[in-house]
């Protein structure tokens, strides 16, 4: 079962033409996940892509610390109609990450602690489009965020920002992640209301 946080305050779309079609705009964080908050030490964390002939390249949390970290100012939609807009955040590009992985996949199955993947074309996870988060606003992104680090695909809605996510599995095929096996849709454009099948 979902789990949600506490009332939060919006506004409707007329308010403010940078929204989404049937979005609202909040100034808090909703958190909304599928089940409860994992709890990783910064020891324990990996990141590692797979290609589709499976060949594994990892980094440690000190490796990805290592490579070149982006400020990235940017709105975030969820599906659930909420949007926040100039949101301030810190990470690594997955250009940086996939510079050196030879795969003609055109897709990825993002993995996570506690289970969850979701689907993303590879096509979005390049050109400075999709960064693996670990600051929020100055901070360390909190556990109840996907801290400490999440997928962060700000131009498709917010559940392809995979929490707490720990690698991606490069595939031949866009096979379906948790909600999208669940009835959402494999791409998830907020801007064509992309939210179901």
């Amino acid at each position: 079962m979902a789990e949600f946080s506490r009332g939060f305050g919006a506004r409707r779309r007329e308010s403010d033409p940078h929204l989404p079609p049937g979005q609202y705009l909040t100034s808090d964080f909703p958190v909304l996940s599928a089940g409860p908050t994992p709890r990783v030490a910064i020891e324990d964390w990996e990141f590692s892509v797979v290609t589709e002939t499976a060949v594994r390249t990892s980094w440690s949390w000190d490796e990805l610390m290592a490579l070149p970290i982006e400020d990235i100012d940017t709105d975030i939609h969820c599906v659930t109609r909420w949007s926040k807009l100039g949101t301030h955040w810190r990470g690594v590009s997955l250009d940086v990450l996939l510079a050196d992985v030879v795969t003609s996949a055109p897709s990825a199955m993002a993995h996570s602690d506690g289970g969850y993947t979701t689907n993303v074309p590879l096509a979005d996870l390049r050109g400075g489009k999709a960064w693996v988060a670990f600051e929020f606003d100055g901070a360390p992104l909190a556990p109840e965020h996907g801290g400490p680090a999440r997928l962060l695909v700000p131009h498709l809605y917010f559940w392809k920002s995979a929490k707490w996510v720990r690698g991606l599995v490069l595939q031949e095929h866009d096979d379906p992640g948790f909600w999208e096996q669940n009835g959402y849709n494999l791409h998830g454009d907020p801007w064509r209301e992309e939210r179901y099948w």
